[in-house]
């Protein structure tokens, strides 16, 4: 070993090379692709020799990933899905065929990328950040182990500088822009639109749901000064709605190629629907661009099977439990709209707990004027919203007339001990906010022993 050369020190367990990618968390999230683009490099740029679907957008990313990944899997192609955060365990971010990274492949990989994040540490560009090194972890997977026919690459902040913005992809998604991570991606919907499209490429084709005027002018300029398609729900697609029950939704979907007079979906919320008709326009442009071949037996059935946990999920049904990651006002929107128009109930019991950097007025005044007794508590993360905190906001936005009773329980265990015991047969609790309070309460209810705590 030469003088100028770090000491290289293998890790020996999957439970090492997690702590050590995750140990890179106070790095923080740094955005550019400098880092990455050098890392990569060192590897041999294994990421051009994949074929990816890039899906930017503030709400909406992992739903249209599954129905992708699902559609494409029943259709007989091998399909990587590359997703943030995970639910239940560090692997759930790298899919193969809708199966986790196993260990052993996880632990072989990170020894690979070990010398290179270090001698990168001590040059003049600093450390990898942890979503870096997952990021390359996630293509060495693709590109040297698994070799799938495509990749599900969602972005994870913004677009323009988000690390995943490394790829040139085969399609460009973008689901929708709402207020979120605006303390790093700018204060107004136009800007953050800005962020998004920046992961349109020079002739690649992209799909989008965004509604705002100032969002759809932003990505339609951008697509125009990138000589790429812009194919946008309203003008070249869009789905009506035939029936909408509690875990069935079926629509028609008609687009700039063809109509399909009926599709069903399991997933619940009229912006499922939303989503799953971005997921058949990609498939659809995908056809025409790269001949890909989709039976509509396997659309049908792709979209029906799809699944996202911690999205609309019912998880207990005595008491009637539903957790939903609703952690902007989007979200909280789209989640009071599913409680009014699609779940029966007499009464419902929320329990929410927040990050501190997050929209939380916006938030919650979507959430109080539905429920009959609110919870706050906090995560289990850094971060965290003080509960006390998120009380005092909650109690400044009360109108009028709004009677439901607020407890505030800092010890989310206990404050869901609470709610389940509060809701009665025909009540429906619900548990929203931050994933990752969602991630521990969904682990505690099913019992999850491979439950992992962090990014």
């Amino acid at each position: 070993m030469s003088d100028n050369q770090l000491e290289f020190v293998a890790l020996e367990s999957y439970e090492e090379a997690v702590e050590w990618i995750t140990g890179l968390v106070p790095f923080g999230i740094r955005p550019g692709l400098e880092r990455i683009e050098k890392l990569l490099e060192r590897l041999g740029n294994p990421h051009r020799r994949l074929k990816f679907i890039h899906v930017a957008g503030t709400n909406g990313k992992g739903s249209t990933c599954a129905y992708l990944t699902s559609v494409l899997l029943e259709a007989g192609y091998d399909v990587g899905t590359f997703t943030s955060p995970y639910i239940t365990k560090f692997t759930n971010r790298f899919q193969y065929n809708g199966k986790d990274i196993e260990e052993e492949t996880l632990l072989k990989l990170a020894n690979m990328l070990k010398p290179h994040v270090e001698e990168l540490a001590a040059s003049e560009l600093g450390s990898p950040t942890m979503f870096e090194v997952s990021t390359a972890l996630a293509v060495l997977f693709y590109a040297k182990v698994t070799f799938p026919d495509y990749v599900v690459w969602e972005t994870g902040l913004g677009g323009r500088l988000d690390v995943t913005n490394i790829v040139t992809p085969v399609i460009s998604v973008i689901t929708n822009i709402g207020h979120d991570h605006m303390d790093r991606l700018g204060n107004t919907i136009a800007e953050i639109a800005y962020e998004k499209a920046g992961i349109i490429k020079s002739g690649v084709p992209v799909v989008s749901a965004v509604t705002q005027p100032e969002a759809i002018e932003v990505i339609r300029r951008t697509a125009k000064e990138k000589k790429s398609t812009l194919y946008l729900l309203g003008e070249q697609f869009s789905e009506s709605v035939i029936e909408a029950n509690e875990n069935e939704q079926r629509f028609r979907f008609d687009g700039l190629f063809r109509s399909i007079d009926e599709l069903a979906i399991s997933l619940n919320g009229a912006h499922q629907r939303t989503n799953a008709a971005v997921a058949v326009m990609t498939l659809e442009v995908l056809r025409q661009y790269y001949a890909l071949i989709v039976e509509d037996e396997a659309l049908e059935l792709g979209l029906r099977k799809a699944a996202w946990p911690g999205r609309l999920e019912m998880i207990s049904s005595s008491p009637r439990l539903l957790i939903d990651g609703a952690h902007n006002p989007e979200g909280a929107e789209t989640l009071a709209a599913a409680l009014r128009n699609t779940y029966k109930h007499d009464r419902i019991h929320l329990m929410m707990g927040m990050l501190e950097n997050k929209n939380h007025r916006d938030t919650i005044k979507h959430i109080l004027p539905i429920v009959d007794t609110l919870i706050v508590t906090e995560p289990d993360f850094r971060g965290k919203m003080d509960a006390a905190a998120l009380a005092g906001i909650i109690n400044s936005e009360r109108m009028e007339g709004q009677t439901f009773e607020l407890i505030v329980e800092p010890d989310w265990r206990v404050a869901l001990n609470k709610l389940q015991t509060l809701t009665k047969e025909g009540d429906l609790a619900v548990v929203t906010g931050t994933l990752y309070l969602i991630a521990d309460v969904r682990s505690f209810i099913l019992n999850n022993k491979d439950s992992e705590k962090g990014w």
